[in-house]
């Protein structure tokens, strides 16, 4: 089977920070392998923009070099590496000063009549003078796009400043703010299932769920980006944007029709619906920790403040949250959350744990009767299982045990996965903002998050410690396991 190619009208990519690590690993890799399914028209050009002083052929040689980089080799060729590298251009512009922007306003006179999309892959200091300078340059017209990447702000302030920077210049329906989790396939087949199958959805609610886990897990520390994480921490870097975005996913209602502000309407509301966590000082429902020395896979790791450089820090590396949705759909059902450096691998996935059944017919020989769970695993292996008990094969009696059906996308489909970032961008090229979040969306998720962090921010306590290698402080173990339930730890 081969995935179904949908091309796109023609336009130019503007990428301001194209010489960053997020330009390189994943915007230039993620444009080869849309060029390589043939879906980029033949009038299909990027523009690398940056204040570095690059000649057209040094970034040209940096894109080649990222394409080797991240794309897998037989997945190129230098012929068709050539061909894509013939759509590109480098102009140097300061984000902060007018340097540069006459230059780019010529280069992109020739693409007036074209979508114009204007990544800005740079930090969200910038997003306000990147934004101010397309308006007064004249380049922010009709047919101009702005994508911005998380994070949007630091808190609930910063982000109504950033947001409102942006609209000074840009129209909300043109303003596409990205989470790449939202263009994973997984997440996609999450809409699916719930919402193209009769089968889920009638037990879609607190009389038949009993919890859902969301986890996001790293086993990488911060590395190289020591310096911007001590200032974000893992409930700025992951729970507000990411994984809120997967929890609405999971708790919304059905939208009437499914557009993007059908869709966003929804998300909006389970937003609206949380419950605050309370006494974020307690470890009842939140957890926050700091990895220190272990091992993973590769032998010894530093921990975090070594990696930092530093003797002190309060910056939590992991938190785990007990969320609660307080709509008729959810009362009731703890929604537990968690996410962190260092761990004992690397998963994403979310668990719906369905209710135990009422009563068991089977004699206790049978085993113990485990309940139904449906799994979406995002990375690594995108795919969805969904566990029921059934007999163990063989004669000798009854043996009852728990097994998944098992749809690995690589498998079922057997083409190749594309990653988020091909998705969204050409969903930005279409007008499509089904997958961005809305300003009012953003907004809501800070007003639930900055509670927590103001709590944190004045607390002697220092986040608990944990081994690198492991789940987590045993406070996070602890935080389940008091309501009789415990994580699945990526084995599910």
């Amino acid at each position: 089977m081969t995935s179904r190619v949908i091309p796109v009208v023609p336009f130019v990519l503007v990428v301001f920070g194209a010489t960053g690590d997020l330009a390189r690993r994943k915007l230039l890799p993620a444009m080869f392998q849309r060029h390589m399914a043939g879906q980029l028209p033949d009038a299909a050009n990027i523009i690398g923009a940056s204040r570095g002083k690059l000649t057209h052929d040094a970034f040209i040689a940096l894109a080649r070099q990222a394409i080797i980089d991240h794309v897998p080799a037989d997945e190129r060729n230098e012929a068709d590496v050539a061909r894509f590298i013939a759509r590109l251009d480098y102009v140097a512009v300061e984000a902060d000063d007018d340097h540069g922007w006459l230059d780019l306003t010529h280069a992109l006179e020739a693409y007036h009549d074209r979508v114009n999309v204007f990544y800005l892959a740079t930090g969200p200091a910038l997003f306000g003078p990147i934004c101010e300078r397309l308006g007064r340059f004249g380049l922010a017209h009709g047919n101009a796009r702005v994508v911005v990447e998380k994070p949007i702000g630091n808190n609930l302030e910063s982000a109504k400043a950033l947001n409102a920077a942006i609209g000074k210049v840009f129209p909300e329906d043109r303003v596409y703010r990205i989470d790449h989790y939202l263009g994973k396939e997984a997440v996609q087949n999450l809409m699916a299932l719930r919402f193209a199958n009769f089968l889920f959805e009638p037990l879609w609610n607190a009389a038949h769920i009993d919890h859902v886990q969301i986890t996001v897990a790293e086993s990488l520390g911060v590395e190289g980006r020591a310096g911007y994480y001590d200032t974000a921490g893992a409930l700025r870097d992951m729970v507000q944007n990411h994984i809120l975005q997967l929890l609405c996913l999971v708790a919304m209602e059905p939208p009437a029709r499914l557009d993007a502000d059908a869709l966003r309407d929804e998300k909006l509301k389970v937003l609206h619906a949380l419950k605050p966590v309370g006494d974020p000082l307690s470890t009842q429902n939140a957890v926050r920790g700091q990895y220190r020395a272990g091992a993973s896979a590769g032998g010894a790791v530093p921990g975090y403040l070594e990696e930092l450089g530093a003797e002190a820090s309060s910056t939590e590396t992991f938190v785990a949250l007990k969320a609660e949705v307080e709509n008729w759909r959810w009362a009731g059902v703890p929604f537990y959350l968690r996410t962190g450096k260092r761990l004992a691998e690397r998963v994403s996935e979310i668990v719906i744990a369905f209710r135990p059944i009422p009563h068991s017919v089977f004699a206790p020989s049978a085993g113990a009767i485990e309940a139904n769970r449906l799994v979406i695993r995002l990375q690594p292996d995108e795919g969805v299982k969904l566990w029921l008990m059934t007999k163990d094969p063989g004669p000798g009696g009854m043996r009852l045990r728990s097994v998944p059906l098992d749809m690995s996308f690589a498998n079922a489909f057997q083409v190749r996965n594309p990653d988020a970032y091909e998705r969204l961008v050409l969903d930005v090229v279409r007008g499509d903002q089904t997958l961005f979040m809305r300003r009012d969306e953003v907004e809501a998720a800070w007003s639930w998050i900055d509670p927590i962090l103001d709590s944190w921010s004045h607390a002697a306590e220092q986040p608990k410690p944990y081994t690198a290698g492991t789940w987590g402080p045993s406070a996070a173990i602890a935080l389940i396991e008091r309501d009789g339930r415990t994580w699945l730890d990526g084995s599910s």
